[in-house]
């Protein structure tokens, strides 16, 4: 069930994502939200183009930023909140941290490998599988919408 909570941090993703449009990257953004109600551990937008690394998305991002601040590389209890749907690296990162929940905003049938491609917390040497939920509606849109805009600019 999606709460007032899950909207607001999605607002907050989408606001790292505008700002990473705005830097010329792929428009992604993440939050994520400690146990404790309202802690937010880190926020960050991808940075791939700015810092000429690969694997600097935006999840990859915030689970290494909480991680430093919590000193653990486990983030047992915790939500991510992206904008789009975690590619096969990321959705490692999130095994491997022990992320408890993530909702994404968009799908992604080409790169996605939550509910698609792969479907890798499905898979069984899937060590630790978060619950997973979607935001559909306006965070869905306004991802969708931005990622389409983004794209559509640089045909």
């Amino acid at each position: 069930m999606m709460t007032q909570a899950d909207e607001h941090w999605m607002s907050v993703a989408l606001a790292e994502a505008e700002a990473a449009a705005a830097r010329g990257e792929v428009p992604v953004g993440a939050v994520l939200i400690g146990p404790t109600a309202g802690e937010m551990l880190a926020s960050a937008g991808n940075t791939i183009v700015e810092t000429h690394d690969p694997t600097a998305h935006a999840e990859m991002l915030v689970i290494r930023a909480a991680a430093a601040r919590l000193g653990n590389e486990r983030l047992v209890g915790s939500t991510l909140y992206v904008t789009l749907e975690p590619c096969a690296m990321c959705a490692g990162a999130i095994t491997m941290a022990r992320i408890s929940r993530i909702v994404y905003a968009a799908a992604d049938p080409k790169g996605g490998a939550v509910a698609h491609g792969p479907r890798f917390f499905e898979q069984p040497t899937c060590h630790h599988r978060p619950v997973v939920d979607t935001l559909p509606g306006d965070a869905e849109a306004r991802a969708s919408t931005l990622l389409k805009e983004f794209f559509r600019a640089r045909r």
